[in-house]
C-alpha cells in the first residue's frame, strides 16, 4: 500500500496527545495534594485511578477495533478523553479527579491499541520500522514539553499583569488558587480538536496481522496457562510501576526533602527525566546491534537503580541529576522486556501483546503503594520500594531464554552496512 503521509503525520501527532495527557501527572501531584490536603496515600490514588483503566480497557479495545475499525475507535478514544478533562476542568474536586482520570485513562489505552497497526498501513511496511521510531520521539518529546506548560501556566495564569489571549481567557475561567487546572481546560481543548479532525479524516483500510490480532478464546486460554506468559506479564508490570513511581513522586519528594517548588524545578526535572528516557531509546538502539539485549537490559537496571538511592540519599545538587539519570537508564526496559517476552513464546502474539499491556497497571498500583508506604513510614523510605520492582526487572536478564536472540553485528562498519 502507498505510504499515506497525511496520516502518518495525524498518528505521530497522537502518540505526542497520548504522551501530553499521559505524563503530566508527575508534577501536578504536589499542587493537587495541596489543593486538597491529601495525604501521600491519597495523593497515591491518582496515578492508580488513570493507570487501572489501561486493565480494564487494553484487550477490550482490540476486539472493539475489529468489530467497529480504527476510525469509530479512535472518535470513542478522544470523545471519552474530553468528557473526562472538561469534567473534572469544570468542577474540580479529588473525587471528580479520580473519575476523570479513569475516564482519559480509557481513552489512552484505546489509542494504544488502535495506533501501531495502523501506522503500519498507513505509512508502509518497509517504513514501520522508522515510522515507529518516530512515534516513540513524538511520544518523549511531548513529555518533556508537558511539565513546561504546567510551569507555564502556573507562572502567568492570575499573575501576568499584561496577559495573552490564552491566560486571559484561562483567567475567567480556573480559580485563582487552583492554577494548575489550566492544564485540564488545555486537555479538553485538544481532546475536542482531535476529535473534529478525525471525524474528517478517511482512513485505510487495515487488515491486522496475526501478531496483532487479540484472540479471547482458546489463545488466550493457552497463554494464561503458560507460566512464561506470567512472568513477562510482571516484568512490565514493573517497569510501568518503576516508571511510573519515580514520575509521580519525585517532584513531591524534592518538595518535601529540598524544598523544591513543584511548579518550576520540580516540574523541570520530570521533564529531564522524560527527555532523558527518550535519548536513551536512541542510545539503546544501538547497543542492541553489538550487545545481547539481556546484558543491555542488566547494564541500564544496575545504573537505574545506582541513579534512584543517589537521588533519594544524596544532595539537592546530586538529586537534581540522579533522578532524570533514572529515566535515561529506564529508557531501554520497555522494548527489551516485550521483546524477550514475544521471542520466548512462539504462539499467539497478538493475544500475548493484548496480555502484556494489562501489565501497564503497574502503573497504577505501585505509585499507590509508595503513596501508602509513605504515610506509615515517610516517602524516601517509601520510594525504596522501587529497588523490588527493578530488582525483577534486573532477574529477567538473568533468567529469560528467548527462542531468538537479537541480532547483532561486530563493528560499527557492519553497522552500516
Amino acid at each position: 500500500m502507498k505510504s499515506n503521509t497525511f496520516i502518518v503525520i495525524l498518528i505521530l501527532f497522537i502518540f505526542f496527545v497520548i504522551s501530553f495527557l499521559s505524563n503530566i501527572l508527575g508534577p501536578i501531584i504536589p499542587d493537587i495534594s495541596n489543593s486538597f490536603s491529601l495525604s501521600l496515600g491519597w495523593a497515591g490514588f491518582l496515578p492508580f485511578a488513570f493507570f487501572v483503566s489501561y486493565a480494564v480497557a487494553s484487550i477490550p479495545s482490540g476486539i472493539l477495533v475489529e468489530k467497529y475499525r480504527e476510525k469509530r475507535v479512535l472518535l470513542l478514544a478522544f470523545a471519552l478523553a474530553f468528557i473526562g478533562a472538561l469534567l473534572f476542568a469544570l468542577n474540580p474536586t479529588f473525587t471528580v479527579a479520580l473519575v476523570s482520570l479513569f475516564i482519559i485513562g480509557l481513552g489512552m489505552a484505546m489509542l494504544q491499541v488502535v495506533i501501531n497497526p495502523l501506522l503500519r498501513v498507513a505509512g508502509g511496511e518497509e517504513n514501520f520500522a522508522f515510522n515507529s521510531v518516530m512515534g516513540q520521539l513524538f511520544f518523549g518529546g511531548a513529555s518533556f514539553l508537558s511539565p513546561m506548560l504546567y510551569s507555564y501556566f502556573v507562572a502567568n495564569v492570575h499573575t501576568d499583569p499584561d496577559p495573552n489571549f490564552i491566560i486571559s481567557t484561562l483567567n475567567g475561567l480556573v480559580p485563582a488558587d487552583l492554577k494548575w487546572v489550566s492544564v485540564y481546560w488545555t486537555f479538553a481543548i485538544i481532546a475536542s480538536l482531535m476529535v473534529v479532525i478525525i471525524w474528517f479524516v478517511r482512513f485505510p483500510e487495515v487488515v491486522l496481522k496475526d501478531d496483532e490480532r487479540i484472540d479471547t478464546g482458546k489463545a488466550f486460554s493457552d497463554l494464561l496457562g503458560n507460566k512464561t506468559v506470567w512472568l513477562f506479564f510482571l516484568g512490565i508490570f514493573c517497569y510501568v510501576g518503576t516508571e511510573q513511581g519515580i514520575a509521580n513522586w519525585t517532584s513531591k519528594f524534592l518538595q518535601i526533602y529540598h524544598n523544591v517548588d513543584p511548579a518550576t524545578q520540580g516540574a523541570s526535572v520530570i521533564s529531564y527525566f522524560w527527555g532523558l528516557l527518550t535519548i536513551g531509546c536512541f542510545l539503546g538502539l544501538v547497543l542492541l546491534k553489538f550487545f545481547d539485549s539481556r546484558r543491555v537490559l542488566m547494564m541500564f537496571t544496575i545504573g537505574a537503580i545506582v541513579s534512584l538511592l543517589s537521588g533519594l540519599f544524596g544532595p539537592l545538587n546530586v538529586a537534581l541529576v540522579a533522578f532524570p539519570a533514572a529515566g535515561f537508564f529506564a529508557s531501554v526496559m520497555w522494548s527489551i522486556v516485550v521483546s524477550l517476552a514475544l521471542n520466548s513464546v512462539p504462539y499467539h502474539h497478538g493475544t500475548f501483546s493484548g496480555i502484556l499491556c494489562t501489565g501497564i497497571a503497574g502503573g497504577a498500583v505501585v505509585p499507590l503503594i509508595i503513596g501508602g508506604l509513605g504515610d506509615l513510614f515517610e516517602l524516601r523510605f517509601a520510594m525504596l520500594f522501587l529497588l523490588l520492582t527493578l530488582g525483577y526487572i534486573l532477574s529477567i536478564g538473568i533468567w529469560a531464554k528467548p527462542l531468538v536472540n537479537n541480532a547483532t553485528v561486530n563493528s560499527w562498519k557492519d553497522l552500516l552496512k
